[in-house]
């Protein structure tokens, strides 16, 4: 064998290697799942039903011509949970979609991962984007946070949260996801999102990566259509 095809024989071979290792966990891996498993043990104690992560709900409200603000300041913790009770609880006081001003966002993210494109957990992710006429974002609405809560979504690991934007004329929800470059993970997630809410074939669901919108600071212009 000639030098040049042994030293890519054993290139492949040293990557076929690293790819099947198996990736190991840090220690601020093992120390977050420790402090959930402990949370949940405390939670089964006093009688709950602990849900697999701690969630929490933001708020942003821009009101039409008010003086300028940057969209972080803007976003405003309302609640977090982590039991089926305490959503329950959190969940039956919110205002329904129908019933807030235009423009405003609801965000339901997992803990630490904060609803903006340049948080860690986002930056390398995207989302996939539905849109709804007003009568019935609420409904769908609903049943996307009851798939995300009760963490029904496949590759749910990769999911960070679920976002409702209502809007003048319509109203949109969207799927963030971590990895926009991991094309199966992305597609997988597209067709667990219209099983899960029975979504219409008249439906076109629509892709964009968070780093093509920080380029052109839009949410929902150029999108990547997938259909």
């Amino acid at each position: 064998m000639e030098p040049a095809a042994e030293k890519r024989e054993a290139e492949q071979e040293e990557l076929q290697q690293q790819h099947d290792e198996p990736a190991v966990p840090s220690a601020d891996d093992d120390e977050a799942e420790a402090e959930e498993n402990e949370r949940r043990n405390r939670e089964l104690k006093a009688g709950f039903h602990p849900l697999r992560r701690r969630f929490v709900l933001w708020y942003t409200r821009r009101t039409p011509g008010a003086r300028s603000q940057s969209y972080e300041d803007n976003i405003k913790k309302i609640v977090d949970f982590s039991t089926v009770e305490s959503f329950w609880v959190c969940y039956c006081h919110l205002t329904r979609p129908v019933s807030l001003p235009s423009p405003t966002d609801l965000h339901l993210f997992k803990e630490g991962i904060r609803p903006l494109w340049e948080d860690p957990a986002n930056r390398s992710g995207g989302k996939w984007i539905i849109r709804f006429k007003k009568t019935v974002s609420g409904r769908f609405w609903e049943d996307l946070v009851l798939v995300l809560v009760g963490d029904q979504l496949d590759y749910s690991d990769d999911v960070c949260g679920v976002v409702l934007s209502v809007r003048f004329n319509e109203d949109i929800l969207s799927v963030w996801n971590r990895n926009a470059s991991d094309h199966q993970a992305v597609m997988t997630l597209r067709d667990s999102i219209k099983r899960h809410l029975k979504l219409p074939h008249s439906y076109l669901m629509e892709y964009k990566p968070h780093d093509a919108s920080l380029r052109d600071n839009s949410s929902y212009r150029n999108r990547w259509l997938r259909g």
